[in-house]
């Protein structure tokens, strides 16, 4: 039996998904499954049990021994939420609760973290060095409570028997629907290009959607004199090559730790755009609008991450290029809106 926490949301729907490719039918989904926009993402799904996250430590430990193994990806990820007490309790304290289920059980673990730990990027993006992770400073609520937990994992003496924790960079992909302003930039890219409405601006990402626009994507314009508009850098990682590497760490005993988990090739959001314009067959038109003054100072305008780590540990299949993902995308899940 695997179990998959935050299994109706975007990457860990996926990821059930993906099992399922793989023949794995006796899967246990575990979320809060109130949103009824999510239901659409585990709709077609194969799984044998379906638990709600408040009760989920009771169940397990009612069925710890027929359980091989944890993708824990449930978290909220709201970078505009600054209640720091919500990722107190569902990001961090839950994940200890697992973490420690998982060592109590025997049984190995995949948990989300984020690139956003890194913060404005100032020290770098190298997860072969755990001790940056006590020097990082994350720019919101949700950065901080990912942080807090790699570093309390890193000082745990009692571990699971295998763990990793994923350093996610900026995903995009199919079955991110339900997250509205919080969804991709090429999500809402689509959306703008396609005449169609989308969600809210979100200057962590540069992206902004804020209803029918016409066929026009908005950006935001660049406020250093070292990036020209549209020319602010991320490393985008389509969520198919995410699950895949999530596969390979289930599949394959490699070395515990914390693994940053993007292409290693950061891109322009002109590269993205474009490369949105074109899966529609449209031509470009992109109109630059300023970065909210109160978030300038927040805004991130280059993350890279280092891949060095992962591929030493045996991970050799090269990722989606960007305008590959993206034509993908598009073409095969967000015209139609369909779901992976």
């Amino acid at each position: 039996m695997v179990i998959v926490t935050g299994a109706a949301g975007f990457i860990g729907s996926c990821m059930v998904g993906k099992l399922n490719n793989k023949g794995y039918k006796d899967i246990v989904i575990v979320d809060d499954f109130s949103n009824p926009v999510k239901q659409v993402n585990i709709a077609r799904k194969i799984y044998s049990g379906k638990v709600d996250r408040t009760r989920f430590f009771p169940w397990l430990a009612e069925h710890a021994g027929e359980v091989e193994f944890i993708f824990h990806i449930g978290a909220r990820t709201n970078t505009t939420e600054f209640n720091m007490a919500v990722f107190d309790e569902l990001n961090l304290n839950y994940s200890k609760q697992v973490w420690n289920a998982c060592c109590e059980y025997g049984i190995p673990m995949i948990y989300a973290s984020s690139a956003a730990t890194y913060g404005d990027g100032s020290l770098g993006y190298d997860d072969m060095n755990d001790s940056l992770s006590n020097s990082l400073k994350p720019l919101n609520p949700y950065g901080i409570s990912k942080n807090e937990f790699d570093i309390w994992a890193l000082q745990q003496t009692k571990t699971p028997q295998r763990w990793y924790g994923l350093k996610f960079f900026n995903v995009f992909g199919p079955n991110e629907y339900h997250k509205g302003r919080m969804a991709s930039v090429v999500f809402h890219a689509f959306n703008q290009a396609d005449g169609r409405t989308g969600g809210q601006a979100d200057g962590r990402t540069g992206g902004q959607a804020d209803g029918r626009t016409g066929g026009k994507v908005r950006l935001f314009r660049s406020h250093s004199p070292a990036y020209r508009d549209g020319e602010q850098l991320r490393d985008f990682i389509y969520v198919k090559d995410v699950i895949d590497v999530l596969y390979f760490l289930m599949e394959n005993k490699v070395q515990s730790g914390i693994y940053n988990l993007g292409t290693g090739k950061a891109r322009t959001f002109l590269d993205l755009v474009n490369a949105v314009f074109s899966a529609l067959n449209l031509p470009p038109t992109i109109e630059f609008i300023d970065t909210p003054a109160d978030i300038r100072d927040k805004y991130q305008y280059f993350t890279e991450a280092k891949m060095g780590k992962l591929r030493a540990a045996g991970y050799t299949k090269p990722f989606y290029t960007l305008e590959t993902a993206i034509a993908e995308y598009v073409q095969g899940y967000l015209v139609e809106g369909t779901c992976y």
